[in-house]
């Protein structure tokens, strides 16, 4: 039995979803308002021990013009990582986040949300783990990305920096995940997105879209403390492409109170130091500007080799697969890499992570932690990285 309208142009199917107060296009809850099958509705989080000896990391995408749910959810612990993955068919339970032993749980809409990996029998690891924010969600910037007359990114990210509370289990050994000495963070974002599916056999390749130069760059949330007992969070999203007889750059920062006030950093100058093998982040400062002219200078520490690899959970694809691939009715698997640092692995994995850092805000008062996404590409001498062993 179908309840799709009979017409012409019928209506997607009814939902639950579709009797609250919110629909934005003349249709149903079940679909979005474009045909493109980029079109995804993602959220990414991790919560870390601050002294940084574990990480879990999550992740659930919707892929509705795919008819596809899919999900990563792991650990890092020093140089290993082990990860779940786990996909299904979206109809007919289109708003249902649970995917085999993975679950996703809004418990108080914008403060609190909950990500579950049950005991599985693909890898010995399971946690639950509850998210709550410290200071209030807060959009970014529309990201849009464009190669020529192409778009191939067009999304809205909003982000949100907290602690987390709830258990973490490694090889039968359970770990609690304690406010005190965790700290979490998450993002959501929809909207149409590269790196789904396979890329377009047919169509023109873009390769960097560097044309041979380098590029730098940064996504971290930091939620920091003061000796007094209070908090603030710091945003730190910044982008550098360098090409032969120019340089361009991206800054989209601030520092993010409890009561919802920003004051916005408008240039962000990093100092930072990679690792010529695996171009892991080794620690170094940024030094920032606030709108009011004043700098602001952070100490940047990154606290152990736990950090996890978000290629892993399909970013930039990996063996051979990609966000949105459809697996069938339901697909689980998940491996085990003992050490993520060799060039190997660091290759096949891909750079971006949620390395685990710790900064220092003399300025703001505060010390805190966090998880900071770096790429660098390109060759440097600034920073002791040859063109030729760069990936992504």
């Amino acid at each position: 039995m179908s309840n799709v309208s009979p017409s012409s142009n019928p209506i997607g199917q009814l939902t639950e979803a579709d009797e609250q107060f919110c629909h934005q296009t003349i249709d149903s809850f079940a679909c979005v308002g474009t045909s493109d099958p980029s079109w995804t509705e993602k959220v990414c989080a991790m919560a870390m021990a601050r002294d940084g000896s574990l990480q879990l990391g999550f992740g659930l995408g919707k892929y509705t013009n795919r008819n596809v749910m899919d999900c990563y959810a792991g650990i890092s612990r020093g140089k290993e990582q082990i990860t779940v993955r786990a996909s299904r068919r979206l109809s007919p339970e289109p708003n249902r986040t649970v995917i085999g032993p993975v679950r996703y749980e809004v418990v108080e809409p914008l403060k609190k949300v909950r990500f579950v990996l049950e005991r599985n029998d693909v890898q010995p690891i399971a946690f639950d783990c509850l998210f709550e924010g410290r200071v209030p969600a807060r959009f970014e910037d529309r990201t849009h990305i464009r190669h020529g007359y192409r778009i191939s990114a067009e999304l809205a990210r909003f982000h949100q920096t907290g602690v987390a509370s709830g258990w973490i289990e490694v090889d039968g050994v359970r770990t609690e995940i304690r406010p005190d000495t965790w700290v979490c963070t998450r993002d959501h974002s929809w909207g149409v997105r590269y790196g789904v599916g396979q890329p377009l056999a047919d169509a023109e390749p873009l390769g960097d879209g560097l044309g041979g130069g380098n590029y730098e760059f940064v996504w971290s949330p930091i939620y920091l403390e003061r000796p007094d007992g209070s908090h603030y969070a710091l945003f730190l999203n910044c982008a550098i492409v360098e090409l032969a007889t120019t340089r361009h750059k991206t800054v989209m920062a601030a520092v993010e109170h409890p009561d919802g006030r920003i004051e916005c950093i408008v240039d962000i100058e990093p100092e930072l130091r990679y690792g010529p093998r695996n171009r892991r982040l080794l620690g170094g400062r940024l030094h920032c500007r606030m709108a009011d002219g004043s700098a602001r200078p952070l100490e940047v520490e990154v606290l152990s080799d736990t950090g996890f690899h978000l290629g892993a959970g399909l970013y930039f694809g990996f063996d051979g697969h990609h966000h949105g691939g459809w697996r069938g009715e339901l697909h689980v698997d998940g491996e085990r890499i003992a050490d993520c640092t060799t060039p190997e692995n660091a290759r096949r994995l891909h750079q971006i992570r949620d390395t685990v850092v710790r900064v220092t805000d003399p300025v703001g008062g505060g010390r805190g932690w966090g998880n900071w996404q770096p790429v660098i590409t390109g060759g440097s001498d600034r920073h002791g990285l040859k063109a030729a062993d760069s990936f992504w």
